[in-house]
């Protein structure tokens, strides 16, 4: 199980037995690298730990306990886990700034405990059927278990299919689950009767709610406390023995971070950024714009078709699941790229989730305000306008599609205007062509409805940091990983994430303006046109590639009769999306990219075709330069 996933931890492996308990652990040395092996253990060797990431505030929170008579043997930010749970048990999670997931045997008690950081940087999953309990950072880890078998969960294929990912704690492997951000576990085996419990120990505050610190009395004191705080949070995340860098697009996000950086170092700070040939889709001239100003030792890869595609197959193996986003690929090249110079990474991911900065939230306010006036019409007019919008041909097709997505275009509820318009690529209208299942959008409906006296713009964002985010941050994870380093991500401090859901709704999105207090806040530390440049969301030629001549190998996937597509798809309705695609008449580019991605997830684990698509996709070489096996 550990051998699996030896590219998380190349610098080390530990085991701890202990019947009926086996912990084992792959280590990455970044603090601490002679001292801080796993597991480990507490000074009368009843507590041990496997634990995977960073409490950055470790050495703030070691006086007290020294204090209170527990002994160090180590400077390593694992023993102040095992000390602070010894101190204060499950409470102990209150005290820790960080990301982690960690597992700790208590002998004194025969209980395991198991932790996940408070928005889920870092990842943690688990089988449990009354008998067995194991767990891992990757499933392939828990596959590697003689008594775990891959196996589908067809009820995940609706929501993997809308959204690319499953966002509750199950995924698409049967009887594997998450153990979701925020959460801890408790399994119990004293008296030979195994109990398993889940609690959880954090949630992102309501704007409704006491805010824990004095809320600032103007729009600059808004704007001054979040340069501050984004200082501090960056200040704690440098910390490492080994070197770190930055993972640079040129946007606001992570070019404010790269500046901050720069200012609190004294060597050479290095940046990485990652392209495509096609040059419109590229931004890399942004990303050493950035460069050049605040003057970091940057570093470029270019990417093109072959080494994408080809790519794919070994990259979904490393995520476990399919690949949600097309930039998944791109972030493990740039992974590849930064591992041959530093084991430490800090990128921009999280702040969009923060401050409102997807077109998504903007258009969906606009089209909500115009919809308490629009929503006044009878509704077989407005689906006589919506009817008339679609089939009319004195329209250009490109203003079809725009008006598409307003009002005019649509249901007026949430999951029309919203899900079905600019989140999902399969909707369930879209699904019931293919194939039945249940809703896609139950589980994203469950955080939006939790808190309906919240503002519009508040529900938004908590909805997507606790489903759409999480799963960004999964992918942040295993792709850096893939290539064994470790990426940290400062705008999700859980105080700066805290502090974020209080700022005000127009600090937020400003007239047109979004992320406007973000912007503010960093604006003298970059060129103007770098901070207010029109975010371009990592964007990869995958529309223009699958509709070349060259994709033709790409769609002989959807054709397997063995495949997974065949046995849970209308096959005709799939062939027919496909040709009004290559045709250049309908851009289904996204459902494309999901089926393709649902049926080499399939191929790969559970037929056990791994190594028959080991040459990748299309034909080039077997291994594309910069890229990890």
């Amino acid at each position: 199980m550990t051998a699996v996933i030896a590219h998380r931890g190349p610098d080390g492996a530990g085991h701890f037995e202990h019947h009926p308990v086996f912990l084992g652990h792959r280590r990455l040395s970044i603090v601490d690298i002679k001292g801080g092996s796993q597991p480990m253990f507490n000074e009368d060797r009843k507590l041990a730990i496997v634990y995977n990431g960073e409490i950055f505030n470790h050495a703030d929170l070691r006086p007290a306990l020294e204090r209170a008579g527990h002994q160090y043997s180590s400077h390593c930010d694992t023993e102040t886990i095992l000390h602070a749970y010894e101190e204060y048990g499950p409470a102990c999670l209150d005290a820790f700034r960080g990301m982690f997931a960690f597992a700790l045997w208590d002998g004194h008690t025969d209980t395991l405990f198991c932790a996940r950081d408070r928005l889920g940087i870092k990842p943690f999953y688990y089988f449990w059927d009354g008998a067995l309990f194991a767990f891992a950072s990757e499933i392939k880890a828990l596959l590697a278990h003689p008594s775990i078998s891959a196996r589908l969960d067809e009820d995940q294929i609706p929501e993997c299919l809308a959204f690319g990912y499953t966002s509750g704690d199950t995924t698409l492997f049967r009887g594997i689950r998450k153990l979701m951000p925020g959460h801890h576990l408790t399994l119990s085996i004293a008296g030979g009767i195994p109990r398993l419990k889940i609690d959880r120990y954090w949630d992102i505050p309501s704007p409704s709610q006491t805010p824990s610190f004095d809320i600032p009395n103007s729009d600059r004191d808004w704007i001054g406390e979040t340069r501050r705080r984004l200082e501090e949070t960056v200040r704690m995340r440098l910390m490492s023995d080994v070197p770190l860098g930055m993972f640079l697009s040129g946007g606001v996000d992570s070019s404010a971070i790269a500046a901050l950086i720069r200012r609190q170092t004294n060597g050479p700070v290095k940046t990485f950024a990652v392209g495509y040939r096609e040059h419109r889709f590229s931004e890399l001239g942004y990303a050493a714009r950035v460069a050049s100003a605040i003057g970091t030792e940057h570093h470029e890869i270019l990417l093109g078709r072959e080494e994408f595609f080809n790519a794919l197959p070994r990259l979904i193996w490393h995520e476990d699941e399919p690949i949600a986003w097309p930039s998944s690929v791109s972030l493990a090249f740039v992974s590849s790229l930064a591992s041959r110079e530093v084991k430490v990474v800090l990128t921009g991911e999280g702040s969009d989730e923060l401050f409102g900065g997807y077109e998504r939230y903007r258009w969906y306010l606009l089209n909500q305000r115009v919809a308490k006036f629009y929503g006044l019409l009878p509704s077989r007019l407005r689906a006589a306008v919506r009817d008339r919008l679609a089939s009319s041909s004195h329209i250009s097709g490109d203003l079809r599609r725009r008006l598409s997505h307003t009002v005019l275009g649509r249901d007026l509820t949430h999951e029309s205007l919203f899900l079905d318009n600019f989140y999902a690529a399969f909707g369930p209208s879209d699904q019931q062509r293919l194939f039945a299942g249940a809703s896609p959008y139950t589980n994203y409906l469950r955080f939006w409805n939790a808190r309906p006296h919240d503002s519009t713009l508040s529900r938004l964002l908590y909805a997507d940091q606790k489903t759409y985010l999480v799963e960004l941050l999964m992918k942040q994870d295993q792709m850096s990983m893939s290539a064994s380093i470790e990426s940290r991500v400062p705008f999700l401090d859980h105080t700066f994430v805290e502090f974020a859901a209080y700022v005000p709704q127009h600090l937020k999105i400003h007239g047109g303006e979004q992320k406007f207090i973000l912007k503010r806040a960093v604006e003298d530390l970059l060129p103007r046109d770098i901070v207010y440049r029109r975010k371009m969301g990592f964007p990869t030629p995958l529309r223009q590639w699958l509709r070349e001549p060259e994709a033709a190998p790409l769609y002989e996937r959807f054709a397997s009769r063995d495949g997974l597509l065949a046995s849970c798809i209308e096959m005709p309705a799939l062939q027919a999306l496909l040709a009004r695609h290559r045709a250049g008449a309908e851009d289904a580019t996204d459902r494309v990219w999901r089926l393709l991605n649902l049926q080499l997830w399939a191929d790969i684990f559970l037929a056990g075709k791994r190594d028959t698509l080991s040459e990748g996709l299309l034909p080039a070489p077997a291994q594309p330069a910069g890229l990890p096996a």
